[in-house]
C-alpha cells in the first residue's frame, strides 16, 4: 500500500496507516507540536549523491518503496511523554532573569508567533531534575556546569518540544541531545524482543556516528540493560543485523546503512519517538537529503525532532519546515563564521615547495617543543586529495615526525586505529582529507595547517573548527597559492571583520556552491583578460573585482605601474 499524506487520509477512502492512531486529547502535555510531521512532505523524490563517502557501502540504485514494519503480534505501544518539571528555584525565574541569563549565555531563542515561551535555559545539571544514574553518570563524565548549548537546549529537549540547534563546533552539542534523549527512552514501555529502537539519531560520517554512540554509552553506564547501536557501514551488516534484532533502546546510524537494515528486516522505526539529526548541514552537502527523507517520512506520527547544524543554509531552514513543528530555534553565539580564538595566518607559497615548508614549520615546532619541555601540540593538516595525504604523511614520518594518514581509501580499522593514535598517543600529526574538517571532536588540537585551502569558505571554517574549541585558543596555518584568492580576499575579510567585533556574513550550502562557479567563471574572465595585456612599461588600470587574482610577478614594482594599485 503506498503511503498516504495524513491530510489526505480523511478523503482516501478505505486507506489506513500501520501505525497507531494517537489521540491528540490524550495525556500526553505536548501533543500540539506532535502532529504529523510527515504532512508537508512532497511524494516524490530526487535522487542524491550515493553514501559511499560516509561508509563506503554502496547504494547503487533507487530503493522500491517497501513496509519498514516488523511484523508483530501485538500492537505497538503508544509512546511516552511524560511531563517534566525543572527545580522549583527555575521556575521561579523571571522573564527579565530568564533574559540575563540568556545574554550572559550569549544564547539567542526564537519561537513561531503565537507559540508557547521556550523553558528557561538552566545552569546546573542538578536544576535539570534528571535521573538519577544519568546526574551519576554527568559526574562520571566530569561535567560539572552546562555549556550554552546545553543550558537552553536541554531544558526545550526535556519539555517535548522540537528544537532547531545551532552552534559553534566543540560547543557540547552531542551531550544536549544525548541527556535528553536517554531520559525520554526511560520513561517509555520496556523493549520487547524484536521491538526497533526507541530514538534515532542520523549523523553524516562513520566517525562522527561512533563519538555520539561512545558519548550516549557515557551517560548511560549507569543503567541496567540499556543498550545503544551503531548503524553504520564499513563494518560487519550480521553483527549488527544481530544487535538490532535483539533490541535496543537507540541506534545512531548513518542514513544509507540504516535503509539497508530497514529494507531486511532487521529493525523497525514503529516505537521511535525521540529523533535527532546531527550535522544536518553535512548531511545535506553530501547528498543525504533523499536518504534522510526516505526514514523521515517511514517514522510514526507522534515523535520529537531535534535538528542541530554549525551553520544554517537555506536547506536546513526547507529541512526544519519540512519535519519539525513549531520548533525552538537556538542560535549560540556567532554561527557559520571563523571562531574569534583561533590566530589565523595566510601563507603564500608556490605549489611546488608547499609540503617542504610544512617539513620546516613542524620540524621547527618539534625543535621549540623539546627545547621548553613541552610536549609536540596536537596538529591536523589539510591536502586536497587521498593519494597527496599518504605521501606527506610519509614525508612527515620520514623526518622523524609522529605523523599518519586519515582519508576515505583507507579501511574502516584503519581509520580507526589512525583516530585512536591521534586521541592518546604516540601520533601527533593527523594528515587529513575533509573527512576530518566536521564531527571530528578531538581535545587539545593546537594548529590547524591548510596544506590546500579548501573550495569554500564554509568548509575553510569547519576545518579551523577543529582547533579552539570549548573556549580554548588554537592556531590555523593556510598556503595559498594565485589560484586561492578569492578564498583568500574572503578569509581576509572575515578575520578583519571578527577584529572589529562586526558580523561575517557567509555563503553555505547550494548558495557557497553556485557562488563558487560564479568564482570559477569570473577567474576564468579575469585571466583572458589580462592575458591581452602588458604590464611591463606601461600604466594598466585593472578593474577591482580582478585585482585580487593577479599574481604578483605579473606586477611591476618600479615605475607608473605602482599607482594602478594603490588603494
Amino acid at each position: 500500500m503506498s503511503y498516504v499524506p495524513p491530510h489526505l487520509r480523511n478523503s482516501a477512502a478505505g486507506k489506513t496507516t500501520t501505525t497507531a492512531t494517537i489521540n491528540s486529547e490524550g495525556a500526553d502535555p505536548f501533543s500540539p507540536k506532535h502532529t504529523s510531521h510527515q504532512s508537508r512532505i512532497p511524494s516524490v523524490y530526487a535522487n542524491g549523491e550515493l553514501e559511499k563517502a560516509s561508509n563506503g557501502y554502496s547504494n547503487s540504485t533507487r530503493r522500491s518503496p517497501v513496509n519498514y514494519s516488523l511484523p508483530k503480534t501485538a500492537a505497538v505501544p503508544d509512546p511516552v511523554f511524560p511531563q517534566w518539571k525543572p527545580s522549583e528555584r527555575v521556575l521561579r525565574l523571571k522573564s527579565e532573569q530568564i533574559e540575563e541569563i540568556r545574554l550572559r549565555l550569549n544564547v539567542d531563542v526564537n519561537v513561531a508567533p503565537g507559540s508557547l515561551p521556550a523553558p528557561s535555559p538552566i545552569e546546573s545539571f542538578p536544576d535539570m531534575c534528571l535521573h538519577p544514574s544519568i546526574m551519576k553518570d554527568i559526574e562520571k563524565h566530569g561535567y560539572t556546569a552546562p555549556t550554552s548549548i546545553q543550558a537552553q537546549a536541554m531544558p526545550v529537549a526535556l519539555s517535548g518540544r522540537d528544537l532547531l540547534g545551532c552552534a559553534e563546533t566543540g560547543s557540547g552539542k552531542t551531550a544536549a541531545f544525548s541527556i535528553p534523549m536517554i531520559q525520554h527512552c526511560l520513561a517509555q514501555r520496556p523493549l520487547q524482543r524484536g521491538d526497533g529502537p526507541l530514538a534515532l539519531v542520523l549523523a553524516p560520517t562513520r566517525e562522527l556516528a561512533q563519538q555520539i554512540e561512545k558519548e550516549v554509552t557515557a551517560f548511560s553506564m549507569s543503567l541496567d540493560s540499556f543498550k545503544t547501536a551503531i548503524v553504520v557501514g564499513g563494518t560487519n551488516i550480521s553483527e549488527q543485523r544481530s544487535e538490532l534484532r535483539a533490541g535496543v533502546h537507540i541506534v545512531v546510524a548513518t542514513p544509507g546503512r540504516l535503509i539497508d537494515h530497514l529494507q531486511q528486516g532487521n529493525t523497525s522505526l514503529s516505537r521511535i519517538a525521540f529523533v535527532v539529526l546531527d550535522e544536518a548541514d553535512r548531511m545535506l552537502d553530501m547528498g543525504f537529503e533523499p536518504q534522510i527523507r526516505e526514514v523521515m517520512r517511514k517514522l510514526p506520527e507522534k515523535h520529537q525532532t531535534l535538528l542541530f547544524s554549525a551553520t544554517m543554509p537555506a536547506e536546513i531552514e526547507a529541512l526544519a519546515q519540512d519535519y519539525l513543528t513549531n520548533p525552538v530555534r537556538i542560535k549560540v553565539g556567532k554561527v557559520s563564521s571563523p571562531t574569534a580564538n583561533v590566530s589565523q595566518t595566510l601563507e603564500k607559497v608556490p605549489e611546488n615547495d608547499k609540503i617542504d615548508r610544512l617539513l620546516n614549520l613542524l620540524v621547527e615546532e618539534a625543535a621549540q617543543a623539546e627545547k621548553s619541555g613541552h610536549p609536540f601540540p596536537l596538529t591536523i593538516v589539510f591536502v586536497e586529495r587521498k593519494t597527496k595525504c599518504d605521501e606527506v604523511a610519509e614525508a612527515l614520518t620520514q623526518q622523524g615526525l609522529l605523523a599518519t594518514a586519515l582519508h576515505g581509501g583507507r579501511s574502516q580499522n584503519e581509520r580507526e586505529a589512525a583516530l585512536r593514535d591521534f586521541r592518546h598517543g604516540p601520533i601527533n600529526i593527523l594528515v587529513a582529507t575533509d573527512v576530518a574538517s566536521r564531527g571530528l571532536d578531538v581535545t587539545g588540537v593546537a594548529h590547524v595547517i591548510n596544506l590546500d585551502l579548501p573550495k569554500t569558505m564554509e568548509d575553510y571554517v569547519h576545518r579551523i573548527g577543529r582547533t579552539g574549541r570549548a573556549g580554548s585558543t588554537g592556531r590555523a596555518t593556510s598556503f595559498y597559492t594565485d589560484r586561492d584568492m578569492y578564498l583568500v580576499a574572503q578569509i581576509r575579510r572575515a578575520i578583519a571583520d571578527i577584529g572589529s567585533g562586526n558580523d561575517v556574513t557567509i555563503a553555505m550550502g547550494k548558495t557557497a556552491r553556485r557562488k563558487e562557479r560564479e568564482a570559477t567563471a569570473a577567474e576564468k574572465e579575469a585571466r583572458n583578460e589580462l592575458s591581452k595585456l602588458s604590464l611591463v612599461g606601461s600604466t594598466v588600470n585593472v578593474e577591482d573585482k580582478y585585482r585580487h587574482m593577479i599574481a604578483p610577478s605579473m606586477i611591476k614594482k618600479e615605475g607608473a605601474a605602482d599607482d594602478a594599485w594603490d588603494d
